[in-house]
Formats: C-alpha cells, structure tokens, sequence
C-alpha cells in the first residue's frame, strides 16, 4: 500500500522471473562500476547477494576492486557471477571476498579502495557531490549515503540548494541532514517521507504531530532535531570507545588528488572542516 512502490519482480530477457526488482544502488554498484551492462546479469548478481546474505553496495565495490587488482576483467559479468559463488562456497577467496572492499584492497594490494571506516562508498561520487562527501567521511556508519543524503540539496533541490561542485556550504548541510536523519530513522519510519518532510513544513509538522499524538508528548521542531543531535553523540561515543579517531572521518586519498571528469575537480572540503561537522 505505499504510495512510493519501491518493491518490484524482474524477468530475464526470456520472460522467466529472475529476482526483486533491483535497485538503483544495486544496478549502479554491479553494473557501471564494475563496466557491466547487461541488466539479466546484474539481476543474477542480487539474486546471489539475497541468497548469501550480502549488500549489494558492498559486493559490487568488492568486485571493482576485485578487477582492479586483476583478478577478473572490467566487465566480465559472468567472472562477477563466479566470484559470489566463491563467496556462497565460503573457499579461501570468497571469504576474502565476503569480508567486503576493505579487506579485499588489503589482501591483493590495491590502492584505490573507496571505503570510509570499512565501508564501501554508494554510488554518488564525493568530487561531483561535495556535500555527500562529507556525509561519507563524517557518518558514524561509514560511507552511508542515507546517513546525510545531501543529493537532496546538492543535485535534487530538495529543502534548497548548495552547488555540488564547491566545498561552501557542504559541512552544514551535512551536518544538518545527520541529525535530522538520526531522529527520522529512530521513528521507525521509511527514510523517504524524508523528502516531503523536509520540502513542506506542514509535512514535518504532520509528523511531530502523529509522533506527539502517539506518545502524548509536546515536541516541536527543536525538540525533534536535539533528539536527533543526541543519538548521534551516543553514535560518536561508542566510536571513541571502539577507537575511532578524527582521521577515521576522512575519505579516501585518490578522491582528493584524481581529478574526475567532466568538471576535473577533487574533493576539496578541508580535513578541519571536516572536523566540525559533529560540534553542535
């Protein structure tokens, strides 16, 4: 019944029910980042994450680094196929596989690995999107897109807009949409009413109004976004207590000195901004 429809079925190119309708992260994550472009073969590949228990996000960085590190072609479909078997059958290299980018990169040297604090990055990239980035570098979780989707007002408009492809502005944004996502995400609701919420005050204060109404409680706006700052210290904590350091909340070295096309630029929020986004 939700007006957002995100659940789908996919069929082959013969008609014959494959898997879920893949996602958008999971077709980008399999499919153009590994130079895959047949879409049976990348419904294949969810079809094996569900199955061995696996993110797609994190697998298909796994296999770009895989490729990277030559172990199979850039764009070998079926060699990706193999490679998550590997991982199903638990043999030496599916379970490196299996331990995701991170600890692929380590095991067969590759340089180019982009991960925050172990986590494989989604499919925005931090030097076309600056604020996403700083939400990669920054999260409590890693490198989550949802943690602080700044898309919304980098690309989508959503609740404003910050030019993408400069470092101003980045870190409040960033800040901003953690802390509100902190407090949506412990409602228990889908993480998408965060667009109508964010772009119309009469649909945020439809929220604090069910959530009032449901726990008879008073809360306002300001009330809503310090719940929200307090689960993130709570978050923050725990990663200190783990050993986190400020230079775990950093993105990888190659996305600040390799230039991307079309607009050739780095990432270029500054590493002691970077160190403000969590002072609230």
């Amino acid at each position: 019944g939700c007006v957002i429809r995100c659940s789908g079925i996919f069929h082959d190119k013969d008609g014959h029910y494959l898997t879920k309708q893949p996602e958008y992260e999971t077709v980008w994550a399999n499919g153009a980042n590994c130079g895959i472009d047949d879409l049976d073969a990348i419904a294949m590949i969810d079809f094996l994450c569900d199955n061995y228990g696996l993110d797609t996000i994190e697998m298909g960085a796994t296999i770009g680094v895989a490729m990277e590190a030559g172990i199979i072609p850039f764009g070998d479909a079926q060699g990706a196929i193999n490679l998550l078997h590997e991982v199903g059958k638990g043999t030496y290299l599916g379970r490196i596989l299996g331990n995701g980018a991170a600890v692929t990169g380590k095991a067969f040297g590759v340089e180019r690995v982009p991960v925050v604090k172990g986590q494989a990055l989604p499919a925005y990239d931090p030097r076309a999107a600056h604020g996403i980035g700083v939400t990669y570098a920054t999260s409590t979780m890693g490198a989550d897109h949802t943690a602080g989707y700044a898309i919304a007002q980098n690309i989508l408009k959503v609740g404003g807009f910050v030019d993408p492809l400069k470092p101003e502005g980045q870190v409040e944004i960033s800040r901003n949409l953690q802390i509100a996502t902190a407090a949506i995400d412990s409602t228990g609701m889908c993480l998408f009413i965060a667009f109508a919420t964010l772009d119309q005050p009469e649909t945020f204060q439809a929220m604090l109004d069910m959530i009032n109404a449901f726990y008879g409680w008073n809360w306002t706006a300001d009330d809503f976004m310090e719940y929200g700052k307090k689960i993130l210290r709570m978050e923050r904590e725990f990663n200190t207590k783990a050993g986190f350091t400020k230079e775990h909340d950093r993105l990888p070295r190659f996305f600040k000195v390799e230039p991307l096309p079309p607009h050739n630029l780095t990432f270029q929020v500054p590493d002691e901004e970077l160190d403000k986004v969590h002072i609230f």
